[in-house]
Formats: C-alpha cells, structure tokens, sequence
C-alpha cells in the first residue's frame, strides 16, 4: 500500500510529519486531493495541549481546506473526479483534524460516508478563486456568530481579536453593512491589517479603551453612568480576562458573541450583567455557513486573501506551524499540501 505524508501531534509541541496509508475510497466515500490547508487557531491550541486523542495515538490535524476530488464512491451522486471542493470537517461526526482519524495536512483525505451528507464535499463554482477555497471555512466560522447574534446594519460593533477569526468577522459585518467596526487586539501588525480592512484599530491595553468606545460609538447610561453604545461585542481571542472585561464595559441591552475557545473558567458579576440585561450568546463552529459563505465570495464584495500573511510547502510544516504561532508578524498561514 503507497504511503502519504501526514502530519500529527504526538504530544504537547510535539508536531511531526509522519506517512499515513493512501486513502481507499468506499462505495459511500470521497477521496479529496488536498491543495491548500490553512491552519488554525483551534491547531495551534491542539498543540499546545499534546492533542485530543491521548499520547499513544498521534492525532492528525488541519481543518481549513480545499481540494479537487480524486475519486467519488458509487454510492456518491453529489460530487464527481475533478471537481473542486471544499471540505466540512464535522460532517458526519468525522471530526477532521479534530479528533477524528483524518486530517487535512496531507495530500489526499478521506471524507467518510459523503454520500449520506452532499454537504460534507461543498463544489465550489467555476468562477469561485482557488485562494479563497481555504478561508471558506474560518468565514464560515464568523457567519455562523453573526447569524447567531442576528448582526445588522444598525449595530455597533467591536471585535476583540484581530487573528484570522477576528478579521473573517470584520469582513463579514461589513459585507451586512455595519460601519465603524472597532477590532481591538495587542498586536499592531494585525491591527494595521484591521485597518486596511476599515475597520477602527484600538489597543486592548489601552486605559481609555472604554472612553475610546464612546467616542465613536456614542453612549448609553446604566444608572446615570455613561458606559459604550456599542451593541454587540465579538470575543475572538479565547483570553479569560478579555472575556471578563467585555462583559464589565458592555452597555445596558447589548449582545455578546463567544466565538473564541476558552479553557480557563471565567468569572463575572452576574448582578451588573442583570441589571444591564447583557446577552450572551455562544458560536462555535458552522451549521449552513458554507453556502452562505461561498455565495458572498461570489458577489466580490470581500477579498479574504488580505489576511493570509504566509505560504510553505506541507514539507515545511514545522516552520510554518512556528511562524503561526508568532501574531506579531503572522496572521494566516496556508500550506500547499501538494509541496
């Protein structure tokens, strides 16, 4: 049987480029030609940890992709060879590059049992920019909180975060018409590319943020004390603190969106976010988002290409798991799985 590269986490920090069987395609199944995997906060996370299988089992990993069918089962109907797609990874409960048996930073990847979901094996259209096939997924991931918090024109939002998540919200609430986004984040060089996108760039360390907020979205009294009129609040950067600190400025009657993962236990006053009627609302992950993403790609009204910082060779995926892992100069990095 031929063997394929594949990347695995062994342990904590512990990333290898191992082989892995060449995939064998079942009546039910789909083999995808892997071209472009992004990776992820949610990988670097996973590495950090030592992965979510257990030392004795190396967990494959990468999620973000697009790829051209090699070969379609014959219970297969939705897609055929040749075609470019993109890849659900927890369709099915096949949990790719999350825990599951396959994972995207390879060459080629089983999608088992496709035929039972058309939507775990997304065509992209004939027109569709391959470059935007492996950020079909994080803006997926930023649709699906937008939808969640019912987004509008009307709002005033911030964003906590300007990683590859933080940014995929930017443009997705300008593609509904929201202006005056506000992107806080640490790093200039992601709050630079926040402003290239129009959004406004605030420090998360600065004393007068919540001062900074009035300022340009208005204010709201609680009590007869001026707090932000800002109506929705994106937490994109998984940080216990930045999560307590948005419920501790969020004004009376505005949402909260939790997209980023949290490992730490959080603590708030749950008094003030009574009196303040705050919504929290949690996202996390996609349910029609693919489609809904895909279709706003195609109206040109966005480019997502302005937040991949890097490209190296799945040969090189060390230097580039390395270079994600530093948000002063990276922001998205992409690997040609085919290198």
């Amino acid at each position: 049987m031929t063997a394929i590269p594949q990347a695995r986490i062994h342990g904590v920090d512990d990333l290898r480029l191992g082989t892995a069987p060449q995939p064998l395609c079942g009546p039910d199944d789909v083999v995808v030609q892997v071209r472009e995997c992004g990776i992820c906060g949610s990988d670097l996370g996973y590495l950090a940890m030592g992965g979510l299988t257990g030392p004795d089992t190396p967990m494959p990993v990468g999620h973000e992709l697009w790829g051209v069918v090699s070969e379609a089962g014959a219970n297969v109907t939705h897609v055929k060879a040749g075609e470019r797609v993109v890849v659900q990874p927890m369709s099915n409960g096949n949990n790719i590059g999350n825990g599951g048996t396959e994972g995207g930073f390879s060459p080629y990847l089983l999608v088992r049992n496709a035929a039972s979901d058309p939507g775990s094996t997304v065509v992209l259209p004939k027109d569709f920019p391959d470059e935007y096939g492996a950020l079909v997924e994080p803006l997926a991931v930023a649709q699906h909180g937008a939808n969640r918090v019912k987004a509008s024109a009307t709002d005033k939002a911030v964003i906590f975060g300007a990683g590859p998540i933080g940014l995929s919200m930017l443009q997705i609430l300008t593609y509904r018409g929201l202006t005056d986004v506000v992107l806080v984040d640490l790093s200039e060089r992601r709050l630079d590319a926040a402003r290239a996108l129009g959004a406004i760039g605030l420090r998360g360390d600065d004393s007068q943020l919540a001062q900074k907020l009035i300022e340009h979205h208005g204010s709201s009294s609680f009590f007869g004390m001026p707090m932000p009129g800002s109506t929705l609040f994106f937490e994109a950067t998984g940080v216990r603190a930045v999560f307590e600190h948005i419920v501790d400025i969020a004004g009376p009657g505005s949402r909260i969106c939790l997209t980023g993962v949290h490992k730490d236990s959080a603590t708030i006053n749950l008094v003030m976010l009574l009196a303040k009627e705050v919504s929290i609302i949690p996202a996390m992950g996609y349910d029609r988002e693919f489609d809904e993403v895909i279709a706003m790609l195609q109206s040109s009204a966005i480019d997502p290409t302005v937040m991949v910082t890097h490209h190296f060779p799945l040969s090189d995926i060390g230097a580039a798991f390395a270079t994600a892992q530093n948000p002063q100069s990276a922001i998205k990095v992409m690997v040609d799985c085919q290198a």
